[in-house]
C-alpha cells in the first residue's frame, strides 16, 4: 500500500489545498493530510479546529485520513509507513524553499521522496493568508474556500473583529 503525507498548516484549508488533496488521493492508496506546527505563524484556528475543518471537507474521499503532529515531518512519515510527501506548488518562488525541505527530509529519512503537484491555474494565486485578508472585507469566498467551511471561517473573522482572540 502506497501511503503519502500532505503536510501543512491549513489555516484555513483553501480550495487550492482541496484540489491538491483530491489529485493526490487519486494517485495513492492512502493520503494522510497532516496539520503540522509552523512556529513562524500565528494561526487563526487551533490545531484541533483545523483538523475538524479538514475532516468536514474531505469526508467524501474514502482514502483520505486527517491527522496532526508536532513531530519532524521525516520522522512522522516514517512512523506512518509513508514513502512520499506531497507538496503543492503555486509559483516558482515556492519551489526553492520546498526543494530545500525535500532534500533535508530525504537526508533524515532516505526512504522518503517528495512529489510536487503544481496548483491548477485557478489556484495559482491562492494562499491561506490571502483568504484571511479577503475575509476582513466580507467578499464572496466561494472561489477561495471549500463551501463546507465558509460559515466557520466567517464566524471566526467576526469574532476576531469583535475583539475575540484568534483561537
Amino acid at each position: 500500500m502506497k501511503i503519502a503525507i500532505y503536510p501543512g498548516s491549513f489555516d484555513p484549508i483553501t480550495s487550492g489545498h482541496l484540489n491538491i488533496i483530491r489529485r493526490a488521493a487519486n494517485i495513492f492508496d492512502r493520503l494522510i493530510v497532516c496539520v503540522m506546527t509552523n512556529h513562524n505563524k500565528s494561526p487563526m484556528f487551533s490545531r484541533e479546529e483545523r483538523v475538524a475543518l479538514i475532516k468536514k471537507v474531505v469526508e467524501d474521499i474514502d482514502n483520505v485520513e486527517v491527522d496532526s503532529s508536532d513531530d519532524l515531518l521525516a520522522e512522522y512519515a516514517r512512523s506512518k509507513g509513508s514513502c512520499v510527501i506531497i507538496k503543492g506548488l503555486r509559483a516558482g518562488s515556492d519551489f526553492e524553499n520546498e526543494f530545500q525541505m525535500a532534500l533535508i527530509n530525504h537526508k533524515i529519512n532516505p526512504t522518503l521522496d517528495t512529489m510536487f503537484l503544481t496548483a491548477e491555474h485557478q489556484y495559482m494565486y491562492l494562499s491561506s493568508s490571502t483568504v484571511k485578508e479577503l475575509g476582513e472585507y466580507d467578499v464572496d469566498l466561494s472561489d477561495f474556500l471549500p463551501e463546507q467551511i465558509i460559515p466557520d471561517f466567517k464566524r471566526r473573522i467576526a469574532a476576531i473583529n469583535q475583539g475575540g482572540n484568534r483561537k
